[in-house]
């Protein structure tokens, strides 16, 4: 009893300048760590930032594109069986996502052909997965840069570490120059292979978006095209046929009161 009542006392007489002293001295001891690792640190320091950024800017990217994008595609879908400028405007006001700017892309043709109607969405899917794939050479390159700076950071340490064995001198080999050195090629070492793991993670994981968004396209499109077709180009052309084969009538009735 009088075991808990000590430690929950001493629970509560915790300050809060004690959680920030402990913040400092954890902060001072990462950048101390970080310190270590020599020369190469700050163009890895460079690399973890551009990739840190990237991961934001992504982040927000695909958090607003998934917020609510198959709703605005269904109901361009839907409008679009009964009216195409009504679909056409619908994806107008949500412009803001690939998807609706991908719908749009056709909608807003005058009586295309079904060809048409197929290439005007095909461009603008090009256009839209060129912009989803924005940071993804950033993040090739950090998964590959990273580890060659670590790895230079390792020679440039072991370096660091030989030309502090003087084995052959009278005070012998000095230990705490050949520690410095391996501390500073494992740090190098380290810190170059976590660059690169994060961001290989955040790189597969902005691929995987990027398929997923591929074949969402492609059944949205597939079922806008269909809409199309049914709904409004194979009618259109049955009447122009209707249109002509009564004109062809006419004017075969006209000619044969002419003849007689």
């Amino acid at each position: 009893m009088i075991h808990s009542s000590l430690s929950a006392s001493s629970i509560h007489s915790v300050s809060p300048q004690d959680y920030l002293t402990r913040d400092f001295i954890m902060s001072t001891t990462l950048f101390e760590a970080a310190a270590k690792g020599g020369l190469m640190m700050f163009p890895m320091a460079a690399l973890s930032v551009a990739t840190l950024a990237c991961t934001l800017d992504r982040t927000v990217f695909w958090a607003g594109l998934y917020k609510n994008e198959d709703q605005i595609a269904h109901r361009i879908l839907e409008a679009a069986r009964y009216s195409l400028a009504d679909a056409n405007q619908l994806a107008k006001e949500a412009g803001a996502q690939p998807i609706a700017r991908f719908m749009q892309a056709s909608l807003k043709l005058v009586n295309p052909s079904p060809e048409s109607f197929r290439l005007a969405m095909e461009t603008a899917s090009e256009q839209e997965f060129e912009k989803m794939g924005k940071g993804n050479k950033l993040l090739e390159t950090a998964v590959a840069l990273a580890p060659l700076i670590g790895l230079l950071g390792t020679v440039t340490g072991l370096m660091h570490t030989f030309s502090g064995l003087d084995m052959g001198g009278p005070g012998g080999a000095d230990t705490s120059k050949a520690a410095e050195g391996i501390g500073e090629a494992l740090t190098a070492t380290a810190a170059g292979m976590i660059v690169a793991i994060i961001a290989m993670v955040i790189l597969r994981v902005c691929v995987s978006f990027e398929s997923q968004q591929l074949s969402y396209f492609a059944t949205i499109g597939g079922e806008l095209e269909l809409i199309y077709r049914e709904l409004w180009y194979e009618p259109r052309m049955a009447e122009q046929a209707k249109a002509i084969a009564s004109l062809e009538r006419n004017y075969e009735d006209d000619r044969a009161l002419v003849d007689q």
